[in-house]
């Protein structure tokens, strides 16, 4: 994959698999401490132990259709490259943790990638689910929940064409404003 981005829909698509109501996504950056952490939380149906110690392995999946599922090893493997680690937690009936750590000098690391459309797609792939995305970029922070815009939409669905295009205005703004060094 070429951006971290894709990563993020592609573990965030699992969680929504897993059965998860709620995804929590979590973006980090110290350009001081050359750091950056990428998190994702669900309360899907969680991993028994067995599982667990497979995730990484790109010939462990529980889909049918296809006896590989390369997101979580290609994740881990981008991590060691950028100089960082990768790990995963899960309980069954409870949910899954995801992270990734980078250094952000690394010549491996690639783009961030467009963030706002990955929200969206989430958004678009499943509305029921609720959708936490926080990102905190040398102490400026912006936090969106699909909660909060649920509410304030009053019975407006949020998957309307008008506001799946403010959301991604919205989204791009507030991340562009953090992002600024």
């Amino acid at each position: 994959m070429k951006e971290l981005s894709l990563y993020i829909l592609d573990i965030a698509q699992n969680s929504i698999k897993a059965g998860a109501k709620n995804i929590s996504i979590k973006l980090e950056i110290d350009h001081k401490k050359d750091f950056m952490r990428l998190s994702i939380e669900d309360d899907g149906c969680g991993m028994d132990e067995e599982l667990l110690k497979k995730a990484f392995d790109p010939f462990t999946t529980t889909r049918k259709e296809r006896k590989v599922g390369l997101g979580l090893p290609f994740f881990k493997e981008l991590a060691l490259q950028c100089g960082g680690d990768a790990k995963i937690r899960s309980q069954k009936g409870v949910g899954t943790y995801v992270e990734g750590t980078f250094n952000l000098s690394s010549v491996d690391l690639i783009p961030i990638g467009d963030i706002p459309s990955t929200i969206v797609s989430l958004i678009v792939s499943d509305s029921d689910v609720d959708v936490l995305f926080e990102i905190i970029s040398d102490g400026k922070k912006f936090s969106f929940n699909t909660l909060d815009v649920k509410k304030l939409l009053n019975g407006v669905k949020i998957t309307e064409p008008s506001v799946l295009r403010w959301l991604i205005e919205y989204l791009e703004e507030n991340i562009n404003c953090v992002m600024e060094v």
